[in-house]
């Protein structure tokens, strides 16, 4: 079964992701999500799997180069818009293999994938 990362190619969470998912011996494909971007598709799929809270990252440097506007009266709606203008706002690495979705590098998860 092939399993797709989300991340940011420069971000050093997602190279020691895909290190770990390497040294699983897990089947890959890596999305950038500032180069290849994200579809309402694939966050519709995302937020039907997690809670948008979970998903936000509001501790990323695009969040805070955001304006007060944009953070207020957020709500599932309002922060599936942000995500889709700035993919980046997307808490990662994000994997996605099968039923499962991973939010952020969570070793134990990882390892209970099997190859």
């Amino acid at each position: 079964m092939t399993s797709t990362l989300y991340g940011i190619k420069n971000c050093d969470t997602c190279r020691k992701a895909r290190r770990l998912l390497d040294e699983r011996g897990i089947d890959f494909r890596f999305h950038d999500l500032r180069d290849d971007g994200l579809d309402a598709a694939t966050l519709d799929a995302f937020l039907a799997r997690t809670d948008w809270q979970t998903l936000l990252n509001t501790r990323s440097t695009t969040w805070r180069g955001l304006g007060a506007a944009d953070k207020e009266a957020l709500d599932r709606d309002r922060a599936r818009e942000l995500m889709l203008a700035h993919p980046t706002l997307i808490k990662r690495p994000l994997l996605v293999r099968g039923d499962t979705l991973v939010v952020g590098l969570n070793r134990s998860a990882y390892e209970g994938l099997g190859g």
